[in-house]
C-alpha cells in the first residue's frame, strides 16, 4: 500500500508499484484534469506537480509518490493567477494539453517569479500544444507573473493543517 496526499487529503493505493502515477490518478481517483499524450514523458499533457515540482505522471511510478504531496489541475486553486490569466488571455483552443502546460508554467512562476520571454520559452519548450498556441501561452504567463499571489496555490497536507 502506498500513501500520499493528493491535492491536499491523505489517500492511499494498492496499485503496483511501476504503475504510472497517471493511471492512478485517473483511474483509481477519477481525476481526468491530468491528460494521457505520449506515454513517454515527451509531451507534457500529463505534468503535474510532486511537492510542488513538476513531473510526468505518464512515466512516474507511483511508488516514487511514497509520503508526497501530489497536486492535479484540480488541486490549483480556482483563482490561482495562471488559470486566471489562461481565461484572460483565451489561450485554450482544443484545450488537451491546457492542463500540463498550466502545471508547467506555475513551476515556473513559483522559482522565478519575474521570468523573461526567453525565460518563458526555455521553461515550457517541453510542454507541446497541437494547436501551437504558444505565443498565447506566452502573453498568459507573463500575466500571472503580474500578479504577486502566483506562488500561493498548493494545498496544504493534514499534516500542515494539524500544526
Amino acid at each position: 500500500m502506498i500513501e500520499f496526499y493528493l491535492n491536499g487529503q491523505k489517500v492511499t493505493t494498492n496499485a503496483a508499484e511501476d504503475t504510472p502515477l497517471l493511471w492512478v490518478i485517473r483511474d483509481e481517483f477519477k481525476l481526468k484534469g491530468t491528460k494521457f499524450g505520449c506515454g513517454i514523458a515527451m509531451c507534457g499533457a500529463c505534468t503535474l506537480h510532486v511537492n510542488g515540482n513538476a513531473v510526468r505522471s505518464c512515466s512516474y511510478p507511483v511508488s516514487l509518490v511514497k509520503g508526497t504531496q501530489v497536486t492535479t489541475i484540480e488541486g490549483l486553486n480556482n483563482e490561482h493567477p495562471m488559470q486566471k490569466a489562461w481565461v484572460e488571455e483565451q489561450v485554450p483552443q482544443c484545450g488537451y494539453c491546457q492542463s500540463g502546460q498550466i502545471m508547467q508554467a506555475a513551476t515556473l512562476l513559483k522559482y522565478n517569479p519575474n521570468p523573461s520571454d526567453q525565460d518563458i520559452v526555455n521553461h515550457m519548450s517541453a510542454n507541446l500544444c497541437r494547436c501551437m498556441a504558444y505565443k498565447r501561452i506566452q502573453k498568459a504567463v507573463k500575466r500571472a507573473a503580474a500578479d504577486s499571489s502566483v506562488g500561493i496555490y498548493e494545498p496544504q497536507t493534514d499534516k500542515e493543517l494539524e500544526a
